[in-house]
């Protein structure tokens, strides 16, 4: 086979007013999908975070994916770092959500090929991935701080016919018992085992009590706070002895793995990261600091799905629990995770996902199922999906009428909050 054609379509998908470290979702999160096409007709689909940087990175990169032979992942790597080279570790920016713009190129020709091949040989994308090592893939409830409304064209209205959890989504929380009114609709609607709650928005002492609050009100679903490492070391200490026997794991209180590392020696929790450990240039200093205890991937930015086993294979090396960070995501990426965690022999821990708090999508048959916490391996060869075009071309028309072209929370932010400004510890 050889590559004849890459389509690069940026689109746009309504978000809620969902609370972060940075600031606050605009109406809109940005997503870009990427088709490659071979000379046997078959295509390979993947999907990225959206940026104006990011699709011109692939638009550059057709130059050199075409008359390649998707087979050959490793030379069309290499073929890509002669061309670009690679990020840097500062790259990656200061904000919650990694900004390296390279790496996503690369996951999103990974994830293409691999689904490609998967076509061609009739097998799913996990079989290529060494085997299918479950079914089902776990995920669990991704909480969120919100103001009330929904987004996209509702532009934080709501929609008076909602019913279950499409109306529980536009509903503010914003304290202990809003964030547990949350967590028992999303429950109830989709059967999640495990919690999460997107912390760094208010004082640790307000997010402290939503974790008790849940713990009350869920004394048996293991429980996850990530403040996105706004907390200073000795803060994250002085909380994180509150959380013990409360939360799972506790995600990035602080920056650094030479801070991580001290909240780990001072506190009886595990600690997980996104944020710290992003790249293989950063594994040794996790092993010789001793930062964290679980490495959460995301296939998005480690440079795709080969390169995320490559990363659970150390796992198990070092002695880390593995699971899976999320940003805001449609069902190509949702299809690419759950084989990702089908693959995965060592998978300790429910996936994240964002999947919940969006409404629309653009593949066949509308959005994937979550059921009974988890989402079943799609069937049929590679993802196992394919594009609604109709679906697509709507997405992209919201695209070019939103206006957006790159994530930044911190203006929808200042509508509420003026002055506000992002900064890297708060607390």
């Amino acid at each position: 086979m050889r590559l004849t054609e890459l389509r690069i379509t940026p689109i746009a998908l309504g978000d809620p007013p969902l609370l972060n470290a940075a600031g606050l979702h605009a109406p809109w999160c940005l997503r870009t999908v990427v088709e490659i096409v071979a000379d046997n007709g078959l295509t390979g689909l993947a999907e990225v975070p959206g940026s104006a940087a990011i699709n011109a990175k692939l638009e550059a990169a057709r130059a050199v994916v075409l008359g390649r032979d998707p087979l050959n992942w490793h030379a069309l790597r290499a073929a890509l770092r002669a061309h670009f080279g690679t990020d840097s570790a500062a790259a990656r920016g200061d904000k919650p959500w990694d900004q390296r713009a390279l790496v996503q190129v690369e996951s999103a020709l990974d994830v293409a090929c691999l689904d490609l091949q998967g076509k061609a040989f009739g097998v799913p994308v996990a079989t290529l991935l060494g085997g299918i090592a479950r079914e089902r893939v776990p995920y669990s409830a991704y909480l969120f701080y919100k103001y009330e409304g929904a987004g996209g064209d509702l532009a934080f209205g709501t929609d008076p016919k909602a019913t279950g959890w499409a109306a529980a989504r536009q509903k503010a929380a914003l304290d202990p018992a809003g964030v547990v009114a949350q967590a028992q609709a999303m429950v109830k609607e989709f059967g999640f085992e495990s919690i999460k709650l997107k912390g760094g928005c208010f004082e640790p002492a307000q997010e402290v009590a939503a974790m008790k609050a849940l713990k009350e009100a869920f004394p048996r679903h293991p429980l996850r706070l990530d403040p996105n490492a706004l907390w200073t070391v000795d803060t994250s200490i002085t909380w994180g002895r509150e959380l013990e026997g409360v939360l799972e794991y506790l995600e990035d209180p602080c920056r650094t793995q030479e801070g991580m590392a001290a909240v780990r020696k001072a506190v009886k929790l595990p600690l997980a990261t996104n944020m710290c450990t992003t790249s293989f240039d950063d594994l040794p200093g996790s092993v010789r600091h001793g930062s964290e205890d679980i490495i959460l991937t995301d296939h998005h930015f480690w440079g795709g799905l080969h390169s995320s086993m490559e990363l659970a294979a150390h796992c198990r090396t070092f002695g880390r629990g593995v699971s899976m960070h999320s940003n805001n995501h449609g069902g190509i990426s949702l299809a690419a995770m759950t084989h990702l965690g089908a693959a995965m022999p060592n998978l300790t821990y429910a996936l994240d996902t964002h999947y919940p708090w969006q409404w629309e999508d653009f593949i066949v048959g509308g959005r994937m199922k979550i059921e009974g916490g988890c989402v079943t391996l799609p069937k049929g060869p590679g993802l196992g999906v394919e594009l609604d075009r109709a679906a697509l071309a709507r997405a992209h028309e919201n695209y070019k009428r939103c206006g957006l072209t790159e994530r930044n929370d911190e203006p929808e932010m200042q509508k509420k909050v003026p002055g506000w400004k992002f900064k890297q510890t708060r607390w």
